[in-house]
């Protein structure tokens, strides 16, 4: 089945706006509303019909109103305009729901380019992207660009959802951006010498990222570095993601570096088996209910670090978890003074040949490192300022999760930074309802990070399983590819591709949802309008994955048995 995208025309009556206007003031704060004031406009001439020729359009009077008033979908607890549950900078983005253009895209195969890909999904702003394939997409080394506008739904492909592989996505100039349940999985590839990040965004602002995978970044896993860059970044929250597994020797979480008035949110999210940098942090920031596991001897939380100017940050709940610490590190040997037998075995070495003046072997060497402190760096004399409280440390790796608060009294014995400490969070920063303790935090972390739909994949289930040992499992690899290194390295790739549902009318809402709620299995242009609630009918379909009971719930109530 070709993909085929559903177009919605310009029309949006008073009467519609005003309703939306009437559900949005009931279910935002003030400050919610403020932190919307920086968004830019929508473009509506971005999307224009005649570039893609595999659009099917509605007709006039089939668009004569932008909101329905058909099925009784649930208002859901957590309202945000990005999704029932975002919090932070970036839960005021929209994604295509905000463009007067939008329309829906379905990637119907694992092509890296051309119709019916990924690649080409991304590549028009205001857009819906869901997913009717499941399976690995390798992209060739490319970048995968995300655009304006746009909302991109992993959750909804069958079987075990989609693994991106060999690239990285960038969200650089993208403005109102939602992702969700991606998995991007870099990669060190043949020749060993590439330095990538796997996601992440120079500039761009109203950017939201939730339950996605980044692994393998042979840079940093996820960057969001500002610095020296021609436009702001701001308004962007992380939240319920995984950021594991960076290849040495730069395995690195990531680099949040913003001015103390463009705001990153950074929320419930598990960093596990980097060395450093987990985050490194400068700007206007929330750090709240992240775990990080089995650092190395790099960093766990940097504040600053050698990075100038001032930065106002929260640092909330969070729980530092020390692991083994083992680690695979790229060594150079004289070969003069060596005994390359040394070399045979292969639970310690990896060999990968000779250097180019033919002075040295090249060799990934195993080894266990010292952990630093949780906390380093402080930027200089007043430059970090933070609101740092509820944050604990367990360090003693006995398999149990028993770890003390880390305290200014107690602050100069577990860590090593200097910051300048403050007594109340910035009025900046908004409040986030639903955090909870660090403890807490770690248990609902456990069953709950990452692509956890359509299914959780083996290397997600592999980072649960050393986090859960508390201690006693966890490496740093330099290769994904080599075995010794990395117990997946042949296996990660099994994905259960199940069958997508039947979907008579290509809209990416399969026929049993639409017949049930009263929607038409026949028409693709009922997906891309707005429902009651104050989403489009895809999203709420998207949201019945995430939320079934609430959405058999609401149709029992509305419908009965």
């Amino acid at each position: 089945m070709k993909n085929t995208v559903f177009f919605q025309k310009k029309a949006c009556p008073i009467a519609v706006r005003c309703l939306t206007s009437i559900l949005y003031f009931f279910l935002f704060s003030l400050s919610s509303l403020a932190a919307c004031v920086d968004k830019e406009p929508v473009d509506e001439e971005d999307a224009d019909p005649a570039i893609n020729p595999h659009s099917s359009y509605l007709e006039e009077e089939e668009s004569s109103g932008n909101t329905s008033s058909g099925p009784a979908f649930p208002v859901l607890a957590n309202y945000a305009p990005a999704f029932p549950g975002a919090v932070g900078y970036g839960r005021n983005a929209d994604g295509a729901r905000g463009s007067n253009n939008r329309e829906i895209y379905v990637v119907t195969n694992l092509n890296n380019s051309g119709a019916g890909s990924l690649r080409d999904a991304v590549s028009q702003a205001n857009r819906i992207v869901v997913f009717n394939v499941s399976g690995v997409i390798d992209l060739n080394k490319e970048v995968l660009v995300f655009k304006d506008n746009q909302t991109v739904l992993f959750q909804t492909a069958p079987g075990d959802g989609i693994e991106l592989y060999n690239g990285r996505t960038s969200s650089t100039n993208a403005n109102n951006l939602i992702v969700r349940y991606m998995r991007m999985r870099t990669g060190r590839q043949v020749s060993g010498s590439d330095n990538i990040d796997a996601g992440g965004a120079a500039y761009g602002h109203d950017q939201i990222y939730d339950h996605c995978s980044f692994t393998w970044g042979t840079d940093e896993c996820f960057s969001l570095n500002n610095d020296k860059q021609p436009k702001g970044l701001y308004n962007i929250t992380l939240q319920n993601s995984i950021l594991g597994q960076g290849c040495q020797n730069h395995s690195c979480g990531g680099l949040v570096q913003t001015s103390d008035k463009e705001g990153v949110t950074v929320f419930r999210n598990l960093f596990i088996d980097n060395k450093t940098r987990n985050f490194k942090v400068k700007g206007l920031n929330q750090f709240v209910n992240n775990v990080i596991y089995n650092w190395g001897n790099g960093a766990a939380y940097n504040m600053g670090g050698e990075s100038s100017g001032h930065s106002n940050t929260v640092i909330e709940n969070n729980y530092f978890i020390k692991g083994p610490a083992y680690t695979w590190v790229n060594t150079s040997y004289p070969i003069e003074t060596t005994d390359k037998s040394m070399f045979d075995d292969e639970t310690k070495y990896h060999y990968n040949g000779i250097s180019s003046d033919n002075k040295n072997y090249l060799v990934d060497t195993y080894q266990q490192v010292n952990p630093t402190k949780p906390f380093i760096g402080g930027n200089g004399d007043g430059d970090f300022d933070t609101y740092c409280v509820g944050n604990y440390y367990d360090n003693d790796k006995d398999g149990t999760l028993n770890g003390f608060e880390i305290t200014q009294g107690n602050w100069q014995t577990y860590c090593s930074a200097t910051p300048v400490f403050l007594s109340k969070p910035d009025s900046q920063h908004s409040e986030i309802s639903i955090k909870t303790s660090a403890t807490e935090a770690y248990h609902w972390i456990v069953e709950n990070v990452g692509p956890v739909l359509p299914n959780r994949d083996l290397v997600d289930k592999f980072m649960i399983d050393e986090l859960t040992s508390l201690g006693t499992k966890g490496t740093i690899f330099r290769n994904q590819n080599i075995e010794t290194q990395y117990p997946l390295a042949k296996t990660w790739q099994n994905i259960n591709v199940g069958t997508a549902r039947k979907d008579t009318d290509g809209d990416g809402i399969p026929d049993d949802f639409e017949d049930k709620w009263g929607l038409n299995k026949n028409n693709a242009g009922d997906a891309v309008r707005i429902a009651e609630n104050g989403y489009t009918m895809i999203e709420n379909y998207a949201f019945s994955l995430e939320f079934p009971d609430e959405y058999e719930k609401a149709w029992k109530e509305a419908y009965g048995e």
